[in-house]
């Protein structure tokens, strides 16, 4: 009887929309590999803090003052006298650090295993955009506390538009504030597209991530496909339904993810002032510049990019560079090895040197400029931009390093 009742209930609700038609497409249906490992958990995470960002950012609009005269004491009304404002607060600014450690291992994972090769080139285009649109998000929010490194920091870096020549660069910067300084009216622009444009984008981008996803199946840390080896019913032999295997791990990864969120939230919600910097809880002063004025950790490594030029306007095409030259990944390697574990020990040694060039670089960021953090600057630059430079000539010369691929995903 309940059967039946289920039956009608789903019938009278596939004829007038596809549920179990998208169900069985994207989650009961759709085959993944099944020799997925660690690394594959941060798709998820990313998607579950996603959601943590938008719940808790509604939650307060409710209480924040967009004005310049009101934002900072509403943020203190939050921290104070709300009910429980302090740990939605906190759930909202720790969520944003998370979001990036996930969506940089996310990425970490994709250099690793080839995610970014035919036949996934426009599933990477589209995650380089989630991940432009994340940083444009991250900085509108950064301005909205109002202050004091809020205030200088979006100071510092819309004047750095100002660089770009004919006057566009004039133009670009006042349109951007909004006023000829920072004012009331950029902490209004800002808002906007914080708490409406930019997330209905990012939500939208997710969406077509995931169908793009979805159409081109999920990559493997052996890099095979495993749509090429399909039984007689055309399901491939490597592959398990992502519900219920991979819902139920990734259900296991992210009690781990919330276990490290929450003692982070409880015991050290400022990040040791990474997360929440001290000069962020004294009210903006356009007339006190900080004594060192740097940007959230996330944006660190791109502003050592951008310090490390001695130039202003090449320094802000080294630091946009860093992140377009993302975009052109996939035809720049050209070995034909998708996974880290076949493709032979000069682009193991080019990632690892990569990874740790980003890390200095994150550091450098975050700390003031002198003569040696300069130089080592530039030489973790030179790092960055030489693994590009190295897929572009030589990722199909090291293909004679390469190791047999398998047949099968083991």
């Amino acid at each position: 009887m309940a059967e039946q009742e289920k039956k009608g209930l789903m019938g009278w609700i596939d004829a007038r929309f596809p549920f179990t038609e998208t169900m069985e497409y994207h989650v009961t249906k759709y085959y993944a590999p099944k020799n997925f490992n660690f690394w594959y958990f941060f798709g998820s995470f990313a998607l579950l803090v996603l959601v943590n960002q938008i719940l808790t950012g509604i939650w307060l609009t409710m209480f924040y003052n967009n004005s310049a005269e009101g934002a900072f004491a509403s943020v203190e009304y939050i921290m104070r006298d709300v009910e429980l404002g302090w740990l939605i607060r906190y759930m909202h600014s720790t969520g944003a650090s998370f979001f990036f450690i996930v969506v940089y291992l996310h990425m970490f994972r994709g250099l690793m295993y080839g995610s970014y090769k035919k036949p996934r080139e426009l599933l990477w285009i589209i995650g380089m955009v989630i991940f432009l649109l994340l940083m444009a998000e991250a900085f509108m929010g950064y301005l909205l506390p109002w202050g004091q490194m809020s205030y200088w920091g979006a100071q510092v870096i819309i004047n750095l538009f100002g660089a770009i020549p004919f006057g566009i660069g004039d133009a670009l910067t006042l349109w951007i504030r909004g006023d000829y300084v920072v004012s009331g009216a950029t902490l209004n622009r800002f808002f906007a597209l914080h708490v409406v444009a930019l997330p209905l984008a990012l939500v939208g981008l997710v969406f077509v991530h995931l169908v793009a996803l979805h159409k081109v199946g999920s990559n493997n840390p052996d890099g095979i496909e495993i749509k090429k080896n399909k039984d007689e019913n055309g399901i491939p032999v490597d592959g398990i339904p992502f519900h219920p295997y991979y819902t139920v791990k990734d259900i296991m990864g992210v009690v781990g993810l919330l276990m490290a969120f929450c003692l982070v939230i409880f015991f050290f919600p400022e990040g040791g002032g990474y997360f929440l910097e001290p000069p962020n809880f004294v009210p903006a002063d356009s007339l006190k510049t900080p004594e060192h004025i740097a940007p959230v950790w996330y944006f660190t490594p791109f502003y050592a990019i951008l310090r490390a030029v001695p130039n202003k306007l090449a320094g802000v095409v080294a630091m946009g560079g860093a992140i377009a030259v993302l975009f052109v990944l996939p035809w720049l390697d050209r070995n034909p090895i998708k996974s880290i574990r076949y493709r032979g020990w000069p682009f193991k040694v080019a990632l690892a040197l990569f990874v740790v060039a980003f890390i200095i670089l994150g550091i450098l960021g975050a700390l003031p400029p002198t003569d040696a953090k300069t130089l080592l600057a530039r030489v973790c630059t030179l790092i960055y931009f030489g693994f590009f430079a190295y897929l572009a000539f030589f990722s199909k010369w090291e293909a004679k390093f390469n190791k047999p691929e398998p047949n099968r995903v083991s």
